[in-house]
């Protein structure tokens, strides 16, 4: 049986005539200085996606370096290559927006360049799922490397850390608590380093979703960017990329059902971003595994919060490390994982949480470790261990015993009702709880333009009570689904003190956010969702532990609201150019995790997580 063509004779350019499109390939190639022995060997490409724009891959050139080391001593070559690059804090009018094409981008070079493997280099929040999207569609072997966290500054004596305490401080600076000099002055001193934020936002949750899916190596989510750990994770991540090009363990293989069901819980766990469940949901459907919300809902009943990191705790992504990282906490889960799940490294991850006890116990002694745990080598070892068995120290307290938990359930909840038959989540481990049960009367925004007009306005009809609501800030609505659905607190009311109210949308909030917030309503408002029916003054109800968002109007009243608000034509593709046009006419809900109706698998053959 013929085997399918390797290297550089992967993909050739069709002239008609492949032995000259592999002879025109060869020579441009030499030109370059490659010699024969050098283009015999597996290509392994390197995604590179440095940008000035991007300071959380300010560290890609030291990674890039290291992953070509890695993969030259393990015999292959490496061949770096751009894509996009998208942060969270340069992209208009959102990095969601631009999340699907950055994953269009990753597949398209892959599929179009030869390698026999990829390295995916990402950190900032929508590039590691736009690679894990891209790549799954691929189908060459990859492995993901995140940047890694950024260092914790300090101001005035307090350890400070984006983008949490960026927030927090804000919210001060609005309630009159900080002047403008302060402000100027903390907005130096919040970001330390290059790197992604240092509490466990989107960057950090989809780092540890990474490694909780196996398509990252162990122990390398939690390593900072700026630190030799780093370096040592992406010198093995490219010796392993170099593996790969021999077992073909392509994405299918690692992101399976049980894969995804691990993530589910690890993201749970880690009290994460919930935009963790939007692109997980995205990676899924690009292999046809369909998430099981109320599956996923019965999971955070029974998955307590084990991390003490902010926004849900105190701790930043340095202590996280330090504890153990990713590999501490999968020990804690380990009942409840899924251990024959196959990893990167060609081992399942019961098997990788078997050779880290061995390392961890018995670190002198690699000998005592079995066979298969050999191939892992002490650099990434090191990573991993950071001192998770030291009960009764500071690890304790940053990784919790199942018994011990941060919160008793998962971080974050899945609710329905009428104001959102198609669902909506809220982060409940970051929510305050006394708001957790409440009922109020809306103040309702119609789209992110009015309430900038109106949040800060005294003379706005407003209390403590009331539930705020913000419509048109979905996929189609915004467009790009925003992070404003992390609505701010009135000014009048932050200047008297009120710290959190409970806020509803159809958006997305930041994974270093806190507070009350109901988000991925689901319709949007922007295609007829009942959201859109919502009005000032109107009753919500909101009920975390019945699972419940009500808007309390009778049905046939929502009914008649709706009829009448179909005279507000939604964002249309008509009219438009480009990838706006292309974005209007395909996005999908919240649901199916925005992604494009034309990347996401035809059927969907599969669901996760199983029902509990």
């Amino acid at each position: 049986m013929p085997t399918s063509p390797s290297g550089f004779r992967k993909g050739l350019t069709s002239y008609g005539d492949p032995a000259f499109a592999q002879f025109l390939r060869t020579a441009f190639i030499k030109g370059a200085g490659y010699t024969d022995d050098a283009l015999a060997r597996p290509i392994v490409g390197i995604v590179n996606t440095s940008s000035g724009y991007n300071p959380c891959h300010g560290n890609a050139t030291d990674l890039i370096a290291a992953v070509r080391r890695g993969v030259m001593l393990a015999g292959g070559l490496p061949i770096e290559f751009p894509t996009i690059s998208i942060h969270e804090s340069f992209a208009h009018p959102t990095s969601m927006y631009l999340r699907n094409l950055m994953a269009m981008d990753t597949e398209e070079m892959i599929r179009a360049q030869p390698m026999d493997a990829v390295v995916l280099i990402g950190g900032c929040d929508k590039t590691v799922p736009a690679q894990l999207m891209g790549a799954a569609s691929a189908g060459v072997p990859a492995i993901q490397l995140v940047t890694g966290s950024m260092l914790t500054g300090a101001h005035r004596g307090e350890r400070v850390g984006a983008c949490t305490d960026c927030r927090r401080f804000w919210g001060k600076h609005r309630a009159g608590e900080i002047n403008a000099a302060e402000i100027g002055q903390i907005s130096g001193e919040l970001v330390a380093s290059v790197g992604t934020c240092s509490v466990m936002g989107t960057a950090s949750t989809m780092a540890c979703i990474a490694e909780a899916l196996g398509i990252a190596l162990p122990g390398s989510a939690s390593p900072p960017a700026v630190t030799a750990d780093r370096m040592r994770i992406a010198e093995k991540t490219g010796a392993t990329a170099v593996a790969l090009t021999a077992s073909h363990l392509t994405p299918e293989k690692i992101l399976t059902s049980k894969a995804i069901e691990n993530a589910l819980r690890v993201l749970l766990a880690i009290g994460g971003s919930t935009n963790g469940i939007i692109h997980l949901t995205a990676i899924a459907g690009r292999l046809g595994i369909a998430i099981d919300f109320d599956a996923f809902d019965a999971m955070s009943r029974e998955t307590p919060v084990l991390v003490d990191l902010k926004p849900t705790g105190t701790g930043y992504m340095e202590d996280f490390h330090h504890a153990g990282g990713l590999t501490a906490v999968l020990h804690e889960l380990r009942p409840l994982l899924h251990l024959d799940a196959l990893t990167i490294t060609g081992r399942t991850l019961g098997e990788e949480l078997q050779c880290h006890v061995i390392r961890d116990t018995s670190p002198s002694s690699p000998s005592e470790a079995p066979e298969k745990c050999h191939v892992l080598s002490d650099t990434v070892a090191g990573a991993a261990a950071g001192g998770h068995h030291a009960a009764g120290s500071s690890s304790r307290r940053i990784v919790r015993r199942r018994d011990e938990p941060i919160f008793a359930e998962g971080g974050i909840a899945f609710l329905r009702g009428n104001l959102a038959p198609g669902g909506a989540i809220i982060k409940q481990s970051a929510a305050s709880p006394h708001l957790l049960e409440h009922e109020g009367r809306a103040v309702v925004f119609e789209n992110a333009e009015d309430l900038a007009r109106r949040i800060d306005d005294p003379a706005l009809d407003v209390a403590p009570d009331d539930v705020l609501i913000l419509k048109r800030i979905g996929p189609v609505g915004a467009p790009g689904m925003p992070e404003a659905g992390y609505i701010p607190i009135p000014r009048k009311l932050a200047q008297q003190g009120v710290k959190d109210m409970v806020r509803i949308s159809d958006g997305r909030m930041s994974g270093t956010a806190s507070g009350t917030i109901v988000l991925h309503v689901t319709p949007e408002a922007a295609i007829g969702g009942p959201i859109a029916a919502a009005r000032t003054g109107d009753r919500v109800r909101l009920s975390v532990k019945e699972r419940l968002i009500s808007l309390l109007v009778p049905d046939e009243e929502i009914a008649r609201r709706l009829a009448e608000s179909t005279r507000e034509a939604p964002p249309s593709a008509e009219g438009q150019r480009g990838y706006l046009k292309l974005f209007l006419q395909s996005v999908t809900q919240a649901d199916t995790g925005c992604d494009f109706d034309f990347l996401r698998a035809v059927e969907m053959t599969q669901k996760a997580p199983r029902k509990i």
